[in-house]
């Protein structure tokens, strides 16, 4: 079962969430990167305020792994950026954790398996019915 959230940690999300996507943003706008847009989807704090879990959803897809790489990387200068917007807010900064959010792709899947006409819960059930009547 898990914990609900402080207000505190639901309000540090909020803040993160925003300064990192500001972040990244202006990094992307200083390398002249175009087509490119990262977006945060979720920043989770844990209770003792040491680790912030932070949801990256990059587009295009083709080249998400290549610049969720790059990020995760740069986790060490995005903090210590971070914790220069953020001296007067909180007195530590969390250390940052990247995670890719494929929950996009899962839906647009999804999407695109009921326009043409098929139920992916009856694929996967059926697949699911055959791996097991194959042990």
């Amino acid at each position: 079962m898990e914990k609900q959230e402080t207000p505190r940690q639901k309000k540090i999300n909020t803040v993160l969430q925003q300064e990192i996507a500001s972040l990244l943003q202006e990094a992307i706008r200083k390398g002249s990167v175009s087509n490119l847009m990262v977006s945060i989807t979720k920043v989770h704090v844990t209770a003792d305020l040491s680790i912030a879990k932070i949801y990256l959803s990059v587009f295009p897809n083709d080249t998400a792994l290549n610049y969720f790489e790059n990020i995760k990387n740069s986790s060490f200068q995005i903090r210590h950026d971070l914790s220069q917007r953020m001296k007067n807010q909180l007195r530590r900064i969390p250390e940052l954790k990247f995670y890719l959010d494929d929950s996009l792709d899962y839906i647009e899947t999804i999407e695109k398996d009921l326009s043409n006409g098929e139920n992916p819960i009856k694929i996967s059930y059926n697949d699911g019915k055959q791996r097991k009547n194959k042990h």
